[in-house]
């Protein structure tokens, strides 16, 4: 039977879980997320890839419908030292490959990145994929241990990832940007460096988040533009004892000690 959302007032549910506990959904992830690129032109991106599928660093937020069956939108977050390099270092090491020192800087105490995120036009301007994912793939950042979150962001979600309070980082590129992943598109390199505190987050979004890391499972209705969705939250990641940070720290130095600069003529930095 096919599953249609109420576009009166959709209910969907946000779930957050690790990619490699749950594979069915990340498949539905990628149908979704690949038919949303190629419909505006897009067919090479690094976080589009789906070997984050069987990384054991790689964290999963869907928007679903409250049986599981369709998924209307998603985001990841990735922790550094996983069995890949961030989608971040990927992208841009052939035009910087500072970004390995830049990752490795924070990867010391714990960072990953915001990624992958799309919503389908079914639910577009409930704010799914400008708000809500948003906001809470930065509460369960803390749940990871990770301290800092980077992002690299197409511009439409600079200021949506700046008011949950990150910021730009021109340290690489041209002052934080790349031509990515199109010649006639940009992407800016953003990070937030206090998961715990947020202390430049908008205080709305400060407040949502910090009640997301308080009630991990909850049911809201949330108003975007006098649009109204209901959202069921679970955040709580199911088995997340399993997770050790300590061993993707260690993971995420083995992989900076491997990260390695070959000239050709060209400069071509590859991650080994």
């Amino acid at each position: 039977m096919e599953i249609f959302l109420n576009k009166d007032k959709p209910v969907v549910r946000l779930r957050a879980f690790r990619a490699i506990d749950d594979p069915k959904t990340c498949e539905l992830f990628i149908e979704g997320h690949t038919h949303v690129l190629t419909s505006i032109g897009i067919t090479k991106v690094t976080s589009s890839k789906n070997d984050w599928m069987y990384n054991p660093a790689a964290f999963v937020l869907v928007v679903e419908d409250l049986e599981g069956k369709r998924v209307y939108g998603g985001a990841r977050v990735h922790v550094a030292g996983g069995n890949q390099p961030l989608p971040l270092e990927e992208a841009a090491s052939a035009l910087d490959s500072n970004v390995f020192d830049l990752v490795w800087k924070y990867a010391q105490n714990g960072t990953g990145e915001l990624c992958g995120l799309w919503n389908s036009r079914e639910i577009a301007g409930y704010g799914v994929g400008s708000i809500f994912l948003i906001r809470a793939a930065v509460a369960i950042s803390q749940q990871l241990g990770i301290k800092s979150l980077f992002a690299f962001c197409a511009p439409y979600t600079i200021k949506p990832v700046a008011t949950c309070g990150m910021e730009l980082e021109p340290s690489i590129g041209n002052e934080g940007t790349f031509v990515y992943p199109k010649l006639d598109l940009v992407a800016t390199t953003m990070i937030l460096k206090d998961v715990d505190t947020l202390s430049k987050a908008e205080e709305e979004d400060k407040i949502a988040i910090v009640k997301l890391r308080k009630d991990l499972n909850v049911v809201k209705n949330e108003t975007l533009r006098k649009k109204e969705i209901t959202i069921h939250y679970e955040t709580l990641i199911p088995l997340i004892n399993n997770w050790d940070l300590d061993h993707a720290i260690s993971e995420a130095y083995n992989n900076f000690q491997k990260a390695t600069v070959s000239i050709d003529g060209a400069n071509n930095f590859t991650f080994l």
